[in-house]
């Protein structure tokens, strides 16, 4: 019997005074609905490291540490990615 495939995880670093933050994260929804996605969001403010890190591309998405797009959701590559891991 075949295992099942489990659903991509994904992670939205975010502020929550950015705009573009609550855009992705909102844009994401359709696709979660579609596809099943987990999807962890987490403040950079909350920690110094990934504020410096991420300080000025907030928000991100990333898959695992891979880096999908940052401030604007890049459906294309969204898409691509989560076409590639339902395979």
């Amino acid at each position: 019997m075949p295992s099942e495939k489990q659903a991509p995880k994904l992670t939205l670093m975010f502020r929550e005074y950015c705009s573009l933050c609550h855009k992705m994260r909102d844009a994401l929804q359709p696709y979660q609905a579609e596809y099943g996605f987990d999807l962890d969001i987490i403040d950079v403010d909350d920690d110094p490291v990934l504020e410096e890190k991420y300080n000025e591309l907030v928000p991100v998405l990333l898959a695992g540490d891979t880096e999908i797009c940052h401030w604007f959701l890049d459906e294309n590559k969204l898409k691509a990615f989560l076409d590639q891991e339902a395979v």
